[in-house]
């Protein structure tokens, strides 16, 4: 199992991770920027005015309102790569990785004005008289290409049980496990019950729920994050000048060897921007298709609100927080993780230049250093080989290996290759650098809430992987209907609700990455689909701004 899912993993990385894929991504965005003369700047204050149904008109055909499209929407972005993602861009790319998220983001809002709006003009209606849209449908209605469309649809619904649902909800598990001691099972059945409410009771009822979860999970979040923000206000300043003076340069943190130049920068801020608000990958505009209008670049207008409120507010929110208390140059005690942790053969101190600069270029993949193989010698916790162990990649101090929570181990532990094979239940623990989740906890701490701020991120992990959940179930409902019909639907729900219950205590590792490799194969063709479709896109845009103006004059 472990060959098959590094196999899958060293696709992945060529696949969502190569440049090539970054370039098509962020050229398509600024293309259409371009091309369709800066939509995402021209008609923000008139998206604001549509959402609020200024413009809503009676008897138009759709399931749900513009907010609510968009809460459903965001339901699927505004996860737990807001709070894990941006601290995980950081901790690899430094402060400069956040001005890359935000350029992303920029282009991104008009990656999806474009790819919302195609896919809502091609819309249909089922057999049960529920709206069905997305990329899918201008693939098979407009360039007429249905086995694109069945291949979209297909890995929508591969990607519906990945990233949008069984990691997630594993997520969830461990950290109520590990917080409150929840049994994993107990857990898995209280959330697949509750999903099951939810998603059996089709659009309408999962947009009942997310225009009122999304509002109150953010403005929870915002509130933490201001709380941090307050606390250290004399850092906030000198944090956001970081975030731009560094661009080309990038800065590594204290004690780490990030090599965090504009390469780390630029790759990490580019990746998690993309996946964050998932412009792009077209899994929103199945949520925008649903809106209840006759005019689709109206709700086109209203899918740009969706990069700018889930990367350029939360998760730049998410980059100050991270960035003003310090967290991120500091060695924090915490338990290390197999995959983060290497160990060599010989000893070095990082106060050194010589061996920073050796660790550094170790890193960074320009040398090698020799890796420690065979047995460690432990006692009461205490390596006694002339070893060091880097730890996320930094130099770690004070480590000490536990057999069990509380007790230190005396024996021997196996290395093979500076990994450790963890075939007697040991665990290292000292100080390190930390990322992802771990990371804005220990952020959120630094607040006027105090430790009360850690708090502020379980819940807000909890909130925003069920809320993801949620708004997949519903991409991969009508991903179904479109390759099956109607009569698919309710095995597909009862399928995804089991997956919930036994995601909750299983190890869902090769889930999330084939869900990584099937998200790129949903990116790809919806890309090459709205290139080919540029001029439609155009046209449609020039005749509701003319229609509209004639309408409305002086609006837009």
């Amino acid at each position: 199992m472990h060959k098959l899912n590094d196999f899958l993993a060293g696709i992945e990385i060529y696949l969502g991770g190569s440049l090539w894929f970054t370039l098509l991504l962020l050229g398509t965005g600024i293309f259409f920027t371009f091309y369709l003369n800066f939509p995402q700047i021209r008609y923000f204050k008139h998206a604001i005015k549509v959402v609020m149904g200024k413009y809503d008109k009676p008897g138009r055909k759709g399931d749900a309102s513009h907010f609510q499209a968009l809460t459903a929407a965001l339901s699927g972005t505004v996860g737990t790569g807001n709070i894990a993602g941006v601290a995980f861009a950081i901790y690899l790319g430094g402060p400069a990785a956040l001005f890359w998220m935000l350029v992303t983001a920029f282009l991104g809002m008009t990656t999806k004005f474009v790819e919302v709006s195609l896919s809502h003009k091609y819309r249909e209606t089922d057999e049960d008289g529920f709206i069905s849209g997305g990329p899918m449908y201008y693939m098979k209605n407009k360039l007429n290409m249905k086995w694109l469309a069945g291949f979209f649809a297909a890995m929508t619904i591969c990607s519906s049980f990945g990233t949008g649902s069984l990691p997630q909800i594993n997520s969830i598990s461990n950290s109520l496990f590990s917080t409150f001691g929840f049994n994993k099972i107990i857990t898995g059945a209280v959330l697949a019950i509750l999903l099951g409410f939810v998603i059996l009771g089709g659009i309408k009822r999962i947009v009942k729920v997310t225009d009122k979860l999304v509002p109150g999970m953010a403005i929870l979040y915002v509130i933490g994050a201001l709380s941090v923000l307050i606390y250290n206000y004399e850092n906030v300043i000198p944090s956001f000048i970081s975030v731009f003076s560094n661009v080309f340069t990038g800065t590594a943190a204290t004690g780490g060897f990030l090599g965090a130049g504009f390469a780390y920068a630029f790759n990490r801020g580019v990746n998690r921007g993309l996946f964050s608000n998932e412009a792009g990958q077209g899994s929103a505009p199945i949520a925008h298709a649903a809106a209840r209008t006759e005019e689709p670049i109206a709700e086109g207008m209203v899918a740009i609100l969706g990069p700018f409120i889930d990367t350029i507010i939360i998760c730049t929110l998410t980059g100050l927080v991270i960035l003003s208390s310090g967290v991120w140059t500091e060695k924090l005690p915490n338990q290390f993780q197999t995959t983060d942790m290497t160990i060599l053969a010989d000893q070095y101190d990082d106060s050194q230049e010589e061996d920073r600069i050796k660790i550094g270029d170790f890193l960074a993949g320009k040398k090698e250093l020799a890796l420690f193989s065979g047995d460690l010698t432990v006692v009461n916790g205490i390596i006694q080989n002339p070893v060091s162990i880097i730890n996320a990649r930094s130099l770690a101090e004070n480590v000490h290996v536990y057999e069990n929570e509380t007790e230190l181990y005396s024996g021997t532990v196996p290395i093979e290759d500076g990994k450790h094979i963890n075939e007697n239940g040991t665990y290292f623990y000292g100080k390190s650098l930390v990322h992802s989740a771990p990371l804005t906890a220990e952020a959120f701490t630094h607040s006027l809430l105090g430790d009360w701020g850690r708090w502020i991120v379980s819940l807000g992990l909890l909130l925003f992987a069920f809320s993801t959940a949620i708004a997949w179930a519903y991409y991969g409902d009508r991903s179904v209907t479109y390759l099956f019909g109607t009569k698919g639907v309710l095995p597909y729900r009862i399928i995804y609700c089991i997956g919930i219950f036994i995601a909750s205590f299983a190890d869902t590792t090769i889930i999330w990455t084939i869900s990584g490799i099937t998200i790129v194969l949903m990116t790809l063709p919806n890309l090459i689909g709205i290139l080919l479709l540029r001029k439609d896109m155009k046209g449609t845009m020039d005749k509701y701004l003319k229609d509209f103006k004639k309408e409305y004059p002086g609006e837009i």
